[in-house]
């Protein structure tokens, strides 16, 4: 019988800084949730740019085509967002 692997969830920090204020949050999900919680803005970057990929195949991959993205949406603003990697484990634990 062959083992179901289960989905790596991974936890993503979203940091935005503007000339008034700054602000972080955090999202977590598996690599298929992720894409579809950035899925407007890699929309965005991909319209702009067509080697940014709307479906990933990695993590590393998602939060290089965000960041991409990001960085085409922000433009010439004040305004400078960056995406990383927080941290990564195999199951997600619910009650």
């Amino acid at each position: 019988m062959a083992k179901v692997k289960a989905p790596k969830v991974y936890k993503v920090k979203i940091s935005r800084c503007s000339i008034s204020r700054s602000s972080e949050r955090i999202t977590e999900g598996t690599l298929e949730e992720l894409t579809k919680y950035f899925g407007y803005t890699l929309e965005v970057g991909n319209s702009w740019n067509s080697k940014i990929s709307t479906n990933p195949k990695t993590i590393k991959s998602l939060i290089s085509n965000v960041q991409k993205s990001v960085d085409i949406i922000n433009g010439n603003t004040y305004t400078t967002e960056s995406v990383e990697l927080v941290a990564e484990w195999g199951l997600r634990w619910e009650i």
